[in-house]
C-alpha cells in the first residue's frame, strides 16, 4: 500500500517535470514561471546537488524537499488552463534522449573539472 503511494507520487513528479519543461519553452508561459520551471527541471535532472547525497539524511532531504517545492511553486505561477495543456502534451509525448540535457550536464562537469584542475595545477 505505502509502496504504491510512493510510486504514484514519483510518477506525478516525473509527469509534472515533463510538463514544466514544455512550459519553460512555451511563449504563453509568464516569464517568471518560465525561469522558475527551467531552474526546477534543471536541478531535478542535474547530477550535481546543493547538498551531496553522500551526506547522511541531509543529502537526500534536498531532493525530497527542494524538487517538490520547486514543482509546486512553478505550477502555481502558470495559469491552470495552460498547465493542463502542458500536462496533456507531456503525456502524449514520447520520451527520447535530450541533446540539450546532455550538453548541459557535460558543460557542468567540464566546469567542475576545470575548476579542480585550476586549483591543483595553478
Amino acid at each position: 500500500m505505502m509502496l504504491a503511494r510512493i510510486k504514484g507520487v514519483a510518477r506525478r513528479i516525473k509527469a509534472d517535470l515533463a510538463a514544466l519543461w514544455l512550459a519553460s519553452r512555451d511563449g504563453r508561459t509568464p516569464a517568471a514561471a518560465k525561469i522558475f520551471a527551467a531552474i526546477t527541471v534543471a536541478y531535478a535532472l542535474s547530477p550535481i546537488d546543493l547538498i551531496p547525497d553522500f551526506i547522511p539524511v541531509l543529502g537526500l532531504l534536498d531532493d525530497l524537499l527542494l524538487v517538490p517545492a520547486g514543482i509546486w511553486l512553478a505550477i502555481r505561477l502558470i495559469p491552470p488552463e495552460l498547465m493542463d495543456q502542458f500536462r496533456r502534451a507531456a503525456q502524449s509525448a514520447q520520451p527520447g534522449p535530450s541533446a540539450w540535457g546532455a550538453i548541459m550536464v557535460a558543460a557542468a562537469w567540464a566546469l567542475v573539472a576545470a575548476a579542480v584542475g585550476w586549483r591543483f595545477f595553478a
